[in-house]
């Protein structure tokens, strides 16, 4: 006995439709929020250097204790600013991608609001989820930022990621 279900294919590619273009903002919001994470632990990360950096840097040399040549005060002045930089462009980047989180908070209103009531919010969704994405390609910018700032205090400093060279 076949199931008393009538089949209209049309409708079942509307329902499929709205939940793919539900679900665009959820992942969305879970990659922003993955992203801000990632940020804001790196973040954490270089906040804590710059702690140990100025620690150092008001330290009073020992007499007792012979000078390292990488800790000089010229040297962690220069670090310090670096990490400055770093902080500067890490802020940006959690800024922009709660924007683009808000954004993608909006588009979702946006489409709910629109099959509500039967509106046209094609040009606020089309708008917000514009903005998300811009917001969050220029968060990945900065990140980026951040990483050639880091690799290139490591360069300026001498180090190297690789491994150290036995004798």
């Amino acid at each position: 006995m076949p199931f008393p279900v009538s089949y209209d294919p049309d409708a079942v590619d509307s329902a499929a439709h709205l939940i793919q273009v539900a679900l665009t903002p959820v992942f969305m919001l879970s990659g922003i929020g993955t992203l801000i994470n990632v940020f804001n632990t790196r973040l954490a990360r270089v906040a804590d250097h710059l702690e140990d950096v100025r620690k150092k840097l008001a330290a009073p040399p020992s007499a007792t204790d012979t000078p390292d040549p990488f800790y000089t005060p010229e040297r962690l002045a220069a670090h310090e600013l670096r990490l400055h930089r770093r902080i500067f462009v890490l802020d940006a980047a959690i800024m922009l991608n709660a924007i683009g989180g808000a954004s993608t908070c909006g588009a979702a209103m946006a489409l709910f609001v629109g099959s509500l009531r039967d509106a046209s919010t094609s040009t606020w969704l089309l708008a917000f989820f514009g903005i998300a994405l811009a917001c969050t390609v220029g968060a990945l910018f900065f990140f980026l930022a951040d990483t050639l700032l880091s690799w290139h205090g490591l360069r300026r400093d001498g180090l190297s990621l690789s491994s150290p060279k036995k004798n």
